[in-house]
């Protein structure tokens, strides 16, 4: 991850010097966690910069104000124009992106209502989230301690900035005891997702993904792959799974905007599969790839070009 470079932030309307993008101490959402947020990216195909799925994120960004009794006083269309002006405004060919909504400065005490709701969008460079060589070797990973978000406690489905202080103590559990990332359960027990990624199985063929009832969010990539795995003709069955299904699996794999596709290579120290990338893994990345690197047409529709 890096900031180098980045000059503008969209910030309420405005586009504001990347110096000059500030916040007050006393902003609702820096105590109490009331924000939404997304992460989208921009990748430098072969027609151009295009952003993948960006009304898509848009939406959910939306959604889960909604979940919050927070209006965000920008519509889908506007908030993905603004994405386009900010990338074009920093100058970068592939980006990150990050929108956020947030209850601003207005008053203090645990009802956020009394607040206004920002909104801000920031690029930056960012390379594979877990590393370049994890997209083929695969990463290191354990069962965290920690579990997801329990049914009727904070809504899983809203992508809230408050919800990761969960995934921050699932990712520095597995980062403290040598592991690359964590695998949270549900509050039943069952498999739910990494720190910040939805996650896959392939056994026997078949792919496996917990279900949102598992306190796993409504993956942007997680659909796309849903999407592509049938395309390829796999079956694609998504259910309540255990957590020792992990252990005996023939694949396992994290998906993300940050992640994309990254295989998992181990689970508590027991090898998956052949302790490295796997066929439907790299059959599913290579189609993602092509799409997203403009290789391939965009049958989809999935990419937004910067112009």
């Amino acid at each position: 991850m890096s900031f180098e470079g980045v000059k503008k932030v969209w910030m309420n309307g405005r586009m504001v010097d990347f110096a000059d993008a500030k916040i007050s101490v006393f902003t609702h959402a820096l105590h109490y966690g009331s924000g939404v947020f997304e992460g989208i990216r921009c990748y430098e195909t072969a027609r151009g910069s295009e952003v993948f799925r960006l009304t898509e994120h848009m939406e959910r960004l939306h959604w889960s104000g909604k979940i919050y009794r927070m209006e965000i006083p920008y519509t889908v269309p506007e908030l993905c124009a603004a994405t386009l002006e900010t990338i074009k405004a920093n100058g970068f060919k592939a980006c990150y992106v990050r929108p956020l909504a947030y209850r601003g400065f207005g008053s203090l005490g645990v009802n956020p209502l009394p607040n206004p709701v920002d909104v801000l969008i920031g690029v930056w460079t960012w390379g594979k989230y877990l590393g370049t060589e994890a997209l083929e070797e695969g990463v290191d990973v354990c069962v965290s301690s920690w579990t997801r978000l329990g049914a009727n406690t904070m809504p899983a489905m809203a992508k809230t900035t408050a919800n990761y202080a969960n995934s921050q103590l699932i990712k520095m559990e597995a980062i403290a005891n040598g592991y690359h990332e964590g695998i949270a359960l549900d509050d039943i027990g069952r498999i739910s997702e990494g720190s910040g990624e939805n996650l896959f199985l392939v056994w026997r063929g078949i792919l496996y993904t917990p279900p949102f009832a598992s306190s796993a969010l409504p993956g942007i990539t997680r659909a796309s792959v849903v999407r592509l795995a049938k395309d390829l003709g796999l079956e694609v069955v998504e259910q309540m799974i255990p957590r020792e299904m992990l252990y005996v699996v023939d694949e396992v794999f994290f998906t993300g905007t940050a992640a994309e596709i990254t295989p998992v290579r181990s689970v508590d120290k027991i090898k998956v599969g052949s302790g490295r990338r796997g066929p439907v893994t790299e059959k599913l990345q290579k189609a993602f790839f092509d799409l997203v690197e403009g290789k391939v047409p965009d049958r989809y529709g999935w990419l937004t070009p910067v112009g």
